[in-house]
């Protein structure tokens, strides 16, 4: 009977796991789908607009005005690793963590000199796991993901783009999860400055169909006043595309966590049940061999 009251116990705690995890996928669903909506929407303007300035920086390189698209000796690295502030979903913040290491570790030590990267990260398992390995963490921005604004993230692209005019930093790139749908994340390592040129289409020269715009005033204030609005538009876009990728990660896990609930409380509802019947019968064979000892 001892045994009995084990798995009776257990299957009570099964329970009320469950509960915790289906109310927890809920939460995540509710979120995920304002998330999404929030992302779709921005993801086409932040891409266009990233073209635009991409084309327009490609043709006055040279301008004095230019020196987010000036490339330089990437001796100093900065890398934004941007992870969430809960667990609770599934791989998600150990790709992040483990895609981040391995940059520093191969990519960045083979192609860049110096080997003197720095972290900015946003999210706390990020910067729980940074900190407490002893990496160079200039600061973290947990914070942003209690109020995600576009007007709170525009304070650090400021910061971002001031570092890097002023030479404290050559590159900055973002390291994040891409929302592809809830139940895939595309993990995604994006230079962020300097403005990367436009992707060679591969076409030859003569054959390239560029687009003819005309400027008022002129390309330079156009580039001057359009850069910073489109890099405190990329990183807002990188931070809903982790906070919408966050939540479909965490509701596919509690999902699954649900189902494999619901298949230990089988598992445990016949071993109860065959238990039960054992100690039952048992009790039959005890009563009845007395019985027979009596007739005897």
């Amino acid at each position: 009977m001892a045994g009995l009251k084990e798995v009776r116990i257990r299957i009570a705690s099964v329970k009320s796991t469950q509960q915790i995890t289906n109310a927890m996928k809920m939460v995540a669903a509710s979120k995920l789908r304002k998330a999404q909506t929030a992302i779709i929407k921005l993801r086409p303007y932040a891409f266009k607009l990233r073209e635009i300035l991409q084309n327009l920086s490609a043709s006055i390189t040279d301008s004095d005005e230019n020196v987010f698209s000036r490339e330089r000796k990437p001796e100093k690295v900065l890398l934004i690793v941007i992870a969430s502030n809960r667990g609770l979903c599934g791989a998600f913040n150990s790709n992040i963590i483990k895609m981040a290491v391995n940059l520093t570790a191969t990519t960045y030590r083979e192609q860049f000199t110096g080997n003197n990267v720095s972290f900015i990260t946003i999210g706390r398992k990020a910067t729980e796991y940074f900190r407490k390995r002893k990496y160079n963490v200039l600061a973290s921005h947990d914070e942003l993901f209690d109020r995600l604004t576009f007007a709170n993230v525009a304070v650090l692209a400021e910061n971002l783009m001031k570092g890097f005019a002023g030479g404290e930093y050559d590159r900055i790139d973002l390291v994040y999860n891409q929302f592809k749908n809830a139940a895939v994340q595309r993990l995604i390592v994006e230079q962020y400055l300097p403005v990367a040129p436009p992707a060679d289409s591969g076409q030859a020269p003569a054959t390239k169909i560029g687009s003819d715009y005309i400027f008022e005033p002129d390309k330079e204030t156009i580039v001057r006043e359009l850069i910073p609005k489109t890099l405190r538009i990329q990183l807002f876009k990188a931070l809903l595309d982790s906070f919408a990728s966050e939540q479909g990660a965490r509701m596919t896990a509690m999902q699954k966590a649900t189902e494999n609930a619901k298949d230990l409380l089988r598992d445990l509802n016949i071993s109860y049940n065959k238990a039960r019947q054992n100690a039952i019968t048992n009790a039959i064979l005890e009563i009845v061999s007395g019985a027979e000892a009596l007739k005897g």
